[in-house]
């Protein structure tokens, strides 16, 4: 058995480091385990422009085939693919490797065999989005069974899978953003409606425009304040200017401490369709801001919020529940605070120092 931290090595494979929620939680959870002492790298498919930085000491190694190695053949660049990755764990030896997202949870465990290291697949987002089609859910039942470990964020999820995979699978939250652990803002709120996420179909603005214009008349001091950025954005535009609610939309993009920005607001919406664990809402919560989120078909809504205790929770896609939810916070604020301070105690659930113990607890006893 292994002693000391530092004769211990964990790999991170994942897509990139592009800033999206998985990957900071990536992030954050490398950097963790080398302020632990252990010995830490990150594997990533591809290299992208604007990605999350790594500290020092984290090694990063790339396992796209090299541009001169890439054939004509889709089959023989996949099993070329494979082979450096296979080549990789060979030569770093780790002794555990995280994954997560669709294949690559696949191909950590396809190119771990005959290794010393463990795989570890992990689901951050909706089971179903993940694996959609009948052939890669039998893959992922019978590739899941093999792997050492498995990390589903919702008890949701466990039924997506087959029953031996479900039974071996734990449960794992993400931890809270240090930036976002502070104490609840409790002086009058500022007149603004927030969100935050990418400017796609998923994230489903269209509602939230809507449901903010059939309220403009009842209150007309608010303004509605998206940050996020995506392909959507003109339409987000337009839409606000045919619902003639544009003087009062706002849509500062990708925007540096957010926690700072949205920390005053009265409200702050979830409106997905789909999510995992939201990122997002884990930090709004945190903040204590009053919330309203959709039901989302992983159950990760569920897992943050008890409704109408330290949020509301909406079917999703349902805009006439977002409007009455929208006026019942902004129309009782003393309501509206009793749900944001409840919402704050998220903090010491999800702080960092929990658990990150749970998730270092979980990985000694793999490697063990």
């Amino acid at each position: 058995m292994k002693g000391k931290n530092e004769e211990k090595k964990i790999a991170f494979y994942i897509g990139s480091l592009s800033k999206g929620g998985a990957e900071r939680v990536f992030v954050n959870l490398a950097e963790y385990f080398r302020g632990e002492g252990y010995r830490v790298i990150m594997v990533t498919q591809y290299q992208k422009t604007d990605e999350y930085m790594l500290e020092e000491g984290i090694e990063r190694f790339l396992s796209e085939i090299e541009a001169e190695k890439v054939s004509s053949s889709r089959v023989l660049n996949f099993f070329r693919r494979l082979n450096k990755l296979h080549l990789i764990w060979k030569e770093q030896k780790p002794d555990l490797v995280l994954s997560c997202i669709g294949k690559n949870n696949f191909m950590a465990v396809v190119t771990t065999m005959g290794t010393r290291t463990k795989p570890v697949v992990s689901v951050v987002g909706e089971a179903k989005e993940e694996y959609p089609t009948r052939v890669m859910r039998l893959l992922a039942d019978l590739l899941f069974s093999r792997a050492a470990g498995i990390i589903l964020q919702t008890e949701r999820s466990r039924s997506f899978f087959c029953k031996k995979v479900g039974e071996k699978a734990v449960i794992l939250p993400n931890s809270l953003n240090p930036d976002f652990i502070r104490p609840r803002y409790e002086g009058e709120r500022e007149k603004r409606i927030v969100s935050v996420g990418r400017m796609d179909a998923n994230k489903n603005h269209e509602m939230q425009l809507r449901a903010f214009a059939a309220l403009q008349d009842r209150y007309p001091d608010y303004e509605l304040v998206i940050y996020g950025d995506g392909e959507l954005r003109s339409s987000i535009e337009e839409l606000a200017q045919e619902l003639g609610i544009a003087d009062r939309v706002s849509l500062p993009g990708v925007v540096p401490d957010v926690a700072r920005r949205i920390e005053r607001a009265a409200l702050f919406l979830l409106t997905s369709y789909s999510e995992g664990v939201s990122n997002a809402l884990i930090e709004a919560l945190a903040l204590g801001l009053p919330v309203i989120a959709t039901d989302v078909p992983s159950g990760g809504t569920e897992e943050l919020i008890e409704d109408g205790v330290n949020g509301l929770i909406i079917p999703a896609g349902d805009r006439k529940a977002l409007e009455a939810a929208m006026d019942k916070m902004l129309g009782d604020p003393a309501y509206a605070e009793k749900i944001g301070r409840e919402a704050a105690k998220i903090q010491e659930k999800l702080s960092p120092k929990r658990v990150n113990a749970l998730w270092k607890a979980y990985f000694e006893g793999i490697i063990e």
